[in-house]
């Protein structure tokens, strides 16, 4: 990763971690997935960090998902499986960092962006978000179960579905209105300026009432049983229609789909 691809600043207790690739909307590169967890894991209850802010550079992008020119590596089942999982631990990262996460977004929300955001604690956005998971006309690939049941706690199974089998994107106003952001402000400068403020709230507040409500409330949405989805993912993974949607991307063109 390029060292300014994930700026982190930490100041007056507050982090903030920003997707640094503008050009590129702030695709998600594997090492950025990286860091950012390490980012959460190395955060301590009682440390020097009482709140943590996640945005995008620019106006136009919280992040437009993973880095697409990646998937061209993969060639085996495991891949597949291993990319999922390790989407996974970051969003665990994430989930059990012990202070509260604020995602700041601006404009395109989706894809991997859109997994980090639904895994923060509170979501400000502006009124030019776009949120979504458009694979079944891009890459024709797939969401774990368990990024599934994330986005389902978020914004219920009816809305996840829709939002999938349509690969439509969710505006800020049915964001706001189904809960899956908590407030829209106007534009980027005040999005900031908002979500600096409630990072600056947080940080006077209990840490341990912060700790244990963020460890609850996941214990609450999880007590369910897991669900193996390893077959599934690899048939996605190594499929001719993903690799058919991972060219057509890249290549500027509609994909050829075959089910197969």
């Amino acid at each position: 990763m390029a060292s300014d691809e994930l700026l982190y600043t930490v100041e007056d207790g507050i982090g903030l971690v920003t997707f640094n690739r503008p050009a590129a909307r702030n695709a998600l590169t594997f090492a950025m997935y990286g860091r950012l967890a390490e980012i959460c894991g190395g955060i301590a209850l009682g440390g020097p960090v009482k709140a943590l802010i996640i945005t995008g550079a620019g106006e136009k992008a919280f992040a437009a998902g993973t880095d697409i020119s990646q998937f061209r590596a993969f060639k085996t089942p495991q891949q597949g499986i291993d990319y999922e999982q390790h989407a996974d631990a970051v969003f665990t990262a994430i989930e059990s960092c012990p202070v509260p996460i604020i995602a700041a977004i601006s404009g395109a929300c989706t894809g991997g962006g859109a997994g980090i955001a639904a895994c923060c604690d509170m979501r400000i956005a502006t009124a030019d978000m776009r949120f979504g998971f458009p694979i079944a006309r891009t890459l024709g690939n797939c969401l774990s179960a368990s990024t599934l049941r994330r986005l389902v706690a978020v914004a219920g199974q009816a809305t996840v579905g829709d939002m999938i089998y349509t690969s439509r994107l969710i505006e800020a106003d049915e964001a706001r209105r189904i809960g899956l952001v908590n407030e829209i402000v106007p534009d980027h400068a005040a999005l900031m300026a908002r979500c600096g403020e409630l990072a600056r709230r947080i940080k006077e507040h209990a840490p341990l009432t912060m700790s244990v409500t963020k460890s609850l409330l996941r214990r609450i949405r999880d007590s369910g049983n897991p669900i193996d989805d390893t077959p599934e993912i690899a048939k996605i993974y190594t499929s001719a229609d993903f690799k058919e949607g991972m060219e057509a991307f890249l290549g500027k063109r509609k994909p050829n789909w075959q089910g197969k």
